[in-house]
């Protein structure tokens, strides 16, 4: 990625603002950005420019902005941020013709589109980026159809604002067509310069955790738990050096959370009439924040994952990581006014909207849910029953914590060559056939986590294992919902494809990915090892393989793998979802099958901007089988 040094000079440091303009934005003298101009919030909630047909014309340049009462320059989409909604049609050619009108370089990646890979513009390795005052015609076929986001791949963009929504519309009848359809656009906003951000993480990397434990959270433990099992679980956490309120890396306290642009205080508004059914398109586009989505009052009616089509599921609460997509139905009485409540993951604030028959009528602000607290399920630790709230009393021999002490593991046991680090243009390792099957091994593969000698230094500061496969544990902060609340809570266990596995075949051999970092200098990796410094990973055209991704860190990740679909193994063959990004989270692993039907180079990453610098590689697809 290409340094923002010395052209985001143009923000300033921020100024230190109260707990809760940071939470809401602003409303009087506070403004949403629509349209290439300033628009007052008291003026009304501003919508975003949508754009239908076969040919565009996109502007990315610079645009003041005031979510907090600072004024700052995003950058923007022809003058918009969001960029502009982009309407295509599935079977027809789009021409969209990008001008930069930055001082840097720039890029627009076009997320979980099947394309060429000269269309996919990562620079560095498929592209060589939009020069300032350039532009470049982008041409394809749209050979898919739902919800999907276009965005930067160059410097801090994303964070900035240039990003946007797509929305493909499907050929033939589509079956869950609603009378209303709505674009819900969620991201993270700071009045501060993102290389200031990075720089601060790389000094301390909890700079932005304002949610530490506390003496009262010591006395209510003891209270709750004891002292014994209090002391064993605080003396656990100070050994690994590590905390267990590290939810996010950058919080509320720089982040302004908005929702089409519209920070909570101001409010995106979506309208409806009494018995209309609502379509909503939720899109993640945060630069680093989860959100845990709901409606109160409304149930959920889950269609579709990353634009492709599930069997319909009803919750009332989904996470979305960020990059995911999820499409939902809603079906609003029309006398009521509903909260669209979106929760950051660490509950450091919330993005906010209206869904409602009367401009006039506004819904009640829901009450936040607690602050998550992490446990031993989330750190990895054996014997952990899968949707646990708290493991207790675990001891520190299921997690190997050496880092960069040198363990005293047996290396001579492991095999490095198959773990894809023995040979230029690493080729990823055949694991035997006992659990090739496709779905046969439940959620994945049942090969034994394996780590490599690049695992061991300076880049790596803990190692989880052994690690299992969660994807029916909604997850910290979202595992007692049920119990406590009623609120059934969508996991990656509930998605199944509409039409069945896209694509049958047996997976020929697998790759396995440890998730790496060391904490405390901020470093990211896979297999410990930086991208700067990585080889790309070979793929054959035309093979059927299993990617293994075992997270060995504290965080979660959102892996996406640019040109190709990530078949992701939920527990039942028969009906394996497709997805272009996949979230792991902390101390788990999540196997998903790919057919390397794309040739060419391709971009392998953790979707969290400040992660990608480090955790990411790329892809190869070269011969045939």
């Amino acid at each position: 990625m290409k340094s923002t040094q010395g052209t985001l000079h143009r923000f300033g440091s921020g100024i230190r603002l109260s707990r809760r303009r940071f939470v809401t934005g602003l409303a009087a003298g506070g403004a949403a950005l629509a349209c290439g101009r300033l628009l007052a919030a008291a003026g009304g909630p501003a919508s975003v420019p949508e754009l239908a047909g076969e040919r565009f014309d996109l502007r990315i340049g610079y645009q003041r902005v005031n979510f907090t009462g600072v004024e700052r320059l995003a950058t923007t989409i022809n003058g918009s941020l969001p960029g502009p909604i982009l309407h295509w049609r599935e079977g027809d050619r789009v021409r969209l013709r990008v001008t930069n009108q930055l001082a840097e370089e720039t890029s627009l990646h076009w997320h979980g589109i099947v394309l060429p890979a000269a269309m996919d513009v990562v620079p560095g390795i498929s592209f060589h980026g939009i020069k300032p005052g350039e532009s470049f015609e982008y041409a394809f076929d749209v050979r898919q159809s739902g919800t999907y986001w276009y965005h930067s791949h160059s410097g801090f963009q994303e964070q900035t604002g240039n990003f946007g929504a797509l929305v493909i519309h499907p050929r033939a009848p589509d079956p869950f067509a609603c009378e209303r359809d709505y674009v819900v656009m969620l991201s993270d906003w700071t009045d501060e310069d993102p290389a200031h951000v990075h720089a601060k993480l790389k000094k301390l990397s909890h700079y932005y955790n304002f949610g530490e434990r506390t003496a009262g959270d010591l006395w209510r433990d003891i209270q709750a738990r004891g002292v014994v099992q209090t002391w064993r679980e605080r003396a656990m956490w100070n050994r690994m050096r590590m905390s267990d309120s590290d939810i996010s890396d950058v919080s509320g306290y720089t982040y302004t959370y908005l929702m089409n642009g519209q920070p909570p205080a101001a409010g995106w508004t979506g309208l409806f009439r009494p018995g209309e059914r609502v379509r909503l398109r939720f899109i993640n586009a945060a630069a680093m924040t989860y959100f845990d989505v709901r409606i109160p009052g409304l149930k959920m009616r889950v269609i579709a994952a990353d634009g492709q089509p599930v069997e319909p599921v009803t919750v009332d609460d989904f996470r979305i990581g960020v990059a995911e997509t999820y499409d939902v139905i809603v079906e609003p009485a029309g006398d009521t006014a509903y909260a669209l409540f979106a929760q950051a993951i660490d509950r450091s604030g919330y993005a906010l909207g209206t869904l409602t028959p009367d401009p006039g009528l506004k819904a009640a602000l829901p009450t936040m849910d607690p602050r998550p607290v992490l446990t031993h399920v989330d750190m990895g630790m054996s014997g952990m029953a899968m949707g646990a709230t708290d493991a207790g009393g675990a001891d520190m021999g299921d997690m190997d914590m050496s880092g960069n002490q040198g363990a005293a593991v047996d290396h001579s046991t492991m095999d490095h060559a198959a773990m894809g680090h023995a040979m230029p243009a690493v080729e990823a390792n055949a694991l035997g056939s006992r659990t090739m099957g496709s779905g046969a091994a439940g959620y994945g593969s049942s090969t034994p986590v394996r780590h490599s000698a690049t695992e061991y230094g300076p880049q790596v500061d803990a190692r989880a294992e052994p690690s299992g496969y969660r994807l029916d544990d909604p997850g910290v902060g979202l595992r007692d919902h049920q119990s406590l609340y009623g609120r059934r809570v969508l996991t990656y266990a509930d998605l199944r494809h509409r039409y069945g596995t896209p694509d049958p075949r047996e997976p020929e051999r697998e790759i396995q990915l440890h998730l790496t970092g060391n904490m405390a200098r901020y470093m990211w990796s896979l297999d410990g090892i930086r991208f700067a410094d990585a080889e790309p990973l070979l793929l054959r055209l035309g093979e059927r393989l299993r990617i293994t991704l075992v997270n060995d860190t504290m965080m979660h990740h959102p892996i996406h793998l640019h040109g190709m679909w990530s078949d992701l193994e939920t527990g039942d063959g028969a009906r394996i979802p497709r997805k272009h990004t996949v979230s792991v989270p902390p101390g788990a692993r999540v196997s998903y099958l790919v057919t390397a039907d794309a040739p060419g180079n391709w971009a392998y990453h953790c979707h969290l901007l400040y992660h990608m610098l480090g955790m990411m590689r790329e892809v190869r697809v070269e011969g045939g089988a």
